[in-house]
C-alpha cells in the first residue's frame, strides 16, 4: 500500500506565495516521475508541473516563471513553490506519482487526496 499526503495549502492574497509538499510512503521501491495537478470548480483537472527522478521538469504555460517544482528522491517527497499567485490559481492541488515501483513487483499510479489553494484578489 502506498500513500501520497499533501500539505501546505491555504488562503493567500494575490501576489503572495505558498509551498506545497507531497510525501509518498508505503511499500515503495522507487518512484519515477512525480507531479502536481490542479482542479478548479467546474473545470477539468489540469497539469501544473512534473519532475523526473533525474530532475527534468515540465510546467504548464500558465505557471512558468512563477512556480517551481522540486523533489528529494531519498525522501520520496515532491514540492511546489508557488510565487506571484493569482486568483486564477485557486484550485484543489493534487500530487501524482504515475509510475511507482512497489514491493509486489508492479508499477502503479497513485494520487494524493488534494489540498485547497485559495488566492484572494
Amino acid at each position: 500500500q502506498v500513500q501520497l499526503v499533501e500539505s501546505g495549502g491555504g488562503l493567500v492574497q494575490a501576489g503572495g506565495s505558498l509551498r506545497l509538499s507531497c510525501a509518498a510512503s508505503g511499500s515503495i521501491i522507487s518512484i519515477n516521475a512525480m507531479g502536481w495537478y490542479r482542479q478548479a470548480p467546474g473545470k477539468q483537472r489540469e497539469l501544473v508541473a512534473t519532475i523526473t527522478s533525474g530532475g527534468s521538469t515540465n510546467y504548464a504555460d500558465s505557471v512558468k516563471g512563477r512556480f517551481t517544482i522540486s523533489r528529494i528522491n531519498a525522501k520520496n517527497t515532491v514540492y511546489l513553490q508557488m510565487n506571484s499567485l493569482k486568483p486564477e490559481d485557486t484550485a484543489v492541488y493534487y500530487c501524482n506519482a504515475p509510475s511507482v515501483w512497489v514491493l509486489d513487483g508492479s508499477r502503479r499510479d497513485y494520487w494524493g487526496q488534494g489540498t485547497q489553494v485559495t488566492v484572494s484578489s
